[in-house]
């Protein structure tokens, strides 16, 4: 197995004041005999919005499955609030709290927007008819669209009503750490720029947020930290403010220089 390369560029050292919540160690992941991750670390401290950037292939989406418990790992170490969970199964993580709201949308499209919601809550189940009601009333406070349309099947959504859909289903399950990966797939700009407001709103209400994105715009302009991942393996990590001042960066994923 070759040796996977150091980081070309630290910006800005990972955060060591916070509260981890969540610690990668050197993950690598093989599809077969390809291998698409090459030795990732990284770390999300409680409270934090943190971006996984990269172009299509760069081992995001691979990233992300293996953190929910959707691939396995062929090494490193997975630690989430203190435990190792690198071999924990994926309905085992939800139950941790970890919660992911996939690329491509992944709604039900034969059940209707309250079932839908209600799957996230099945997943995750709530201690008390309050807090069930609660946490739909903030879903509904979030995405409007959803309580005005909670009895329209899933299906039959626009692409950005199907994405609130998504991210309102993960909320369900009452997450401790958010995986969201590409929620501005495919969207025209206005929404784009509506879902990230209501991503922003979530972190700040205190949910942690581990974040893919080809948005840099976006997405580095509301983040705490960022990692850029080429080729399956982490080349540069800094503050978002940092990132977006980066002339390779610039030229990369903002068309600018």
């Amino acid at each position: 197995m070759p040796a996977h390369r150091k980081p070309e560029a630290v910006l800005t050292e990972p955060s060591t004041t916070g509260t981890p919540l969540l610690e990668i160690s050197d993950i690598v992941v093989n599809y077969g005999r390809i291998q698409a991750l090459h030795g990732i670390s990284l770390r999300v401290d409680n409270g934090e919005l943190v971006t996984l950037l990269g172009a299509n292939g760069a081992g995001k989406t691979t990233t992300m499955k293996a953190l929910s418990g959707l691939l396995p790992l062929t090494s490193g170490k997975i630690v989430f609030d203190g435990k190792d969970i690198t071999h924990m199964k994926a309905h085992e993580r939800v139950i941790a709290g970890i919660v992911q709201s996939p690329e491509g949308r992944g709604v039900f499209p034969g059940m209707t927007v309250q079932e839908n919601l209600d799957m996230g809550h099945y997943a995750r189940k709530f201690e008390s008819k309050a807090a069930y009601t609660e946490t739909l009333d903030w879903v509904f406070e979030l995405f409007p669209r959803l309580q005005e349309r909670r009895t329209q099947v899933g299906g039959t959504m626009s692409g950005g009503e199907q994405q609130m859909l998504a991210i309102g289903r993960s909320l369900m399950a009452r997450p401790r750490l958010l995986l969201l990966d590409e929620p501005s797939m495919g969207l025209a700009p206005m929404i784009i720029a509506q879902i990230f407001r209501i991503i922003s709103e979530i972190n700040a209400r205190g949910t942690t947020i581990l974040l893919v994105e080809q948005n840099a715009q976006q997405a580095l302009t509301r983040t705490d930290r960022a990692y850029i991942l080429e080729t399956g393996e982490v080349t540069k990590t800094g503050t978002g403010k940092e990132l977006l001042a980066d002339p390779s960066i610039k030229a990369a994923y903002l068309g600018v220089g």
